[in-house]
């Protein structure tokens, strides 16, 4: 044994070792040299940094317990590069002989103390002379005192350090990134550095039994949250002793963000042959075996359930981030129930989309996702819904699972969207009917408050598509606008020019002004972030608009522009007075609305760079909503219920019942 001869030069140039690790980052060396100690059968892996007086790495020492390298067949190991002599575990890494020296991108020198069945040894490596390496037969008493403890297996020494490392913890993190999968199917196996140990990453597992011919087969799925660096999706097949016996890509391997290692364990895979060897032995089994090809499509299908399942996981928290994004439409000015079914309607397709082709949404940027999803959105819901599905029948790659999906769900979506419209018109144009019926022949009776006010605030539509939904009321701004308001003066007063006919001032002092107030943060023209103030005075049903009402609204303007806490140029103020009528007898306020007629703003009277204000009546926003609809009423045949017979309390309360 003393005559053994362990030095040599490995069969290529030093330039050529050193081109292999051109792209080799200096701590994925001690991958490497783990990954030699756990293909030599190591249970434990053992990495201990030294650190200088700098706080700096020293020296590192990378101990296993495995079978140690084989100093008898010294050139199978170090003479050879990408070629090895490791090949009876299929799941063995290091079979291109070449980790070994990937040290080089770490340290100048390299030391392998080794212990085996055949004797104990030491084998040098430099740097500046990569490809000679000099071995020689010594005492155990020589042995580092970490190796001398153990039986079998192998101590690197790294001297001489040229490159920093990451901190521990950062090595921790990327060492379970590497070797998760591995730890994670060979339980009994352990890598700590400086004593810490390297834990499997988050995953999750799937298992299920599957039987084929007289075989059964135990499969395990992995599937990991981050890409494992050096294993890409294969199939495994695990025979008693847990020994791989073969390994193949997996057919999901090019799938987008998923990442699975899958083991099937089973005892037929003890009989398991490959490369010809003893193939036509009788009791062999191969991957020709009928036992092993009808395991394939049940197997295919098992780890598309769970490819399935985590595509679903994964589009729920796209989609929350869509929406964390502002990547929807945010439906504003909509009715809510059209507004919510729009939202669910646009979530499915994107959904679809991506669970066809999740590449088409994971490739765009912020703004390229909110163009394609608001194209989806108009489309879906307008003539040419056919024409999305050949777009997106054309563009990705579906099957006819999927492509069946796709046409129910833009079928679907027509339909839902004429069913919703014509709901939204049908409650809308009754409400509009039972409004005329209270102010045609209630309006005496009708108090503001508490009649008209949740009348008002459930259908706020009424005012125009944009005051749709006007949010809650703001204590603080509500208080302010209304302490306000009250400092007009005469702004309670009634007189007989107040009064509209048939009403007497006792009975109209009786009721009450109703006043609604929300402060709204949205976008201007320009896309900048503002605040608009909607403010909403709906003046008593007994009392007729006239040129003094007018004046109260413009004084309300003022002292809103002077108040200090409305001065600030992110606010943006809409004053709104409604009456049941415009007085016959006024001429002021016809004059001004004629004077923004140009505008095309229904009730405008002034229009201010940070103000507007506006006077209605109500028979005014009935027409104006039986006009803008008036040929989908007409399409849809509606029928305006009788209300003659209808009480004041039954209409008060029909109408107080939110629109859905």
């Amino acid at each position: 044994m003393a005559d053994l001869n362990l030095s040599g030069t490995t069969e290529i140039s030093d330039t050529g070792i050193k081109k292999h690790f051109k792209n080799f980052e200096p701590w994925q060396s001690l991958f490497e040299l783990a990954w030699n100690g756990l293909d030599a059968r190591a249970k434990n892996i053992s990495i201990e940094m030294v650190e200088n007086d700098m706080h700096g790495v020293q020296s590192i020492t990378v101990l296993d317990n495995g079978d140690g390298i084989d100093i008898e067949q010294i050139k199978d190991n170090f003479g050879k590069f990408n070629d090895s002599s490791k090949k009876e575990d299929m799941a063995q890494h290091g079979l291109h002989g070449r980790g070994r020296l990937a040290f080089h991108k770490l340290a100048h020198d390299a030391k392998w103390w080794t212990r085996c069945t055949a004797g104990i040894a030491s084998i040098e490596v430099h740097a500046a002379k990569i490809r000679d390496y000099d071995g020689k037969i010594v005492a155990a008493e020589s042995l580092p005192s970490v190796l001398a403890a153990l039986t079998t297996g192998t101590c690197v020494e790294l001297n001489r350090l040229h490159t920093n490392l990451p901190p521990v913890e950062e090595l921790l993190q990327k060492f379970s990134v590497e070797f998760g999968w591995y730890l994670a199917l060979n339980e009994d196996r352990s890598i700590t550095i400086n004593g810490i140990p390297v834990v499997v990453p988050s995953h999750q597992i799937s298992n299920k039994t599957i039987t084929s011919g007289k075989a059964t087969f135990d499969v395990k799925v992995l599937c990991w949250n981050e890409r494992p660096s050096s294993e890409k999706s294969h199939i495994y097949l695990l025979d008693s002793d847990g020994k791989t016996r073969h390994k193949s890509l997996s057919s999901f391997n090019l799938k987008k963000n998923f990442f699975a290692s899958v083991y099937v364990t089973s005892a037929w895979a003890d009989k398991f042959v490959h490369d010809g060897a003893n193939l036509f032995a009788p009791d062999s089994h191969s991957t020709e075996s009928d036992e092993w090809k009808k395991l394939a499509r049940p197997l295919n299908d098992f780890i598309q359930e769970v490819y399935d399942d985590f595509l679903r996981k994964f589009v729920d928290a796209e989609l929350k981030k869509y929406e964390e994004d502002g990547i929807f439409p945010s439906y504003a000015g909509l009715d809510t129930t059209y507004a919510n079914w729009r939202a669910a309607n646009t979530k499915s397709l994107v959904r679809l989309v991506y669970t066809s082709d999740p590449s088409v949404m994971n490739s765009l940027n912020k703004k390229q996702k909110k163009i394609i999803v608001r194209l989806l959105d108009r489309i879906s819901v307008s003539n040419e819904n056919d024409a999305l599905f050949e777009i997106l029948n054309d563009v990705l790659d579906l099957d006819g699972a999927s492509l069946s999906q796709l046409s129910q769900q833009l079928q679907h979506t027509r339909l839902e969207h004429i069913i919703s419209t014509i709901e939204i018109l049908q409650q809308r144009q009754g409400a509009v009917s039972k409004l005329r019926a209270l102010m045609n022949e209630h309006y005496l009776k009708v108090k503001e408050t508490p009649d008209l006010q949740q009348i008002i605030e459930n259908n706020t539509w009424l005012f125009g598509n944009r005051y749709e939904t006007i949010g809650a009321e703001e204590d603080t701004f509500t208080k302010i606008a209304k302490n306000l308001r009250d400092q007009i003066k005469s702004v309670h007063h009634i007189d007989d020019d107040d009064v509209e006919d048939g009403a007497h001032v006792e009975g109209v002092n009786r009721q009450t002004d109703l006043f609604l107030a929300r402060k709204i943060p949205t976008l201007d023209s320009l896309g900048k972030k503002v605040y608009r103030c909607i403010i909403i005075e709906i003046k008593r049903p007994g009392i007729a608009l006239n040129v003094k009402h007018l004046r109260q609204l413009d004084d309300y303007a003022n002292i809103i522009k002077k108040h200090p806490e409305f001065g600030s140029e992110h606010l943006r103020f809409e004053l709104i007075l409604v009456g049941r009528k415009i007085s016959s007898a006024d001429t002021e306020i016809l004059s001004r609305l004629e004077g923004q007629l140009s505008k095309s703003d229904l009730g405008l009277v002034s229009d201010d760079a940070k103000m507007k204000r506006y006077v209605m009546s109500w028979y005014t926003l009935l027409d104006g909503f039986e006009l803008s609809h008036s040929h989908l009423l007409d399409v849809l045949k509606l029928q305006r219920e009788s209300l003659a017979t209808w009480t004041k309390e039954e209409l008060v309360e029909d109408l107080q019942t939110e629109q859905s």
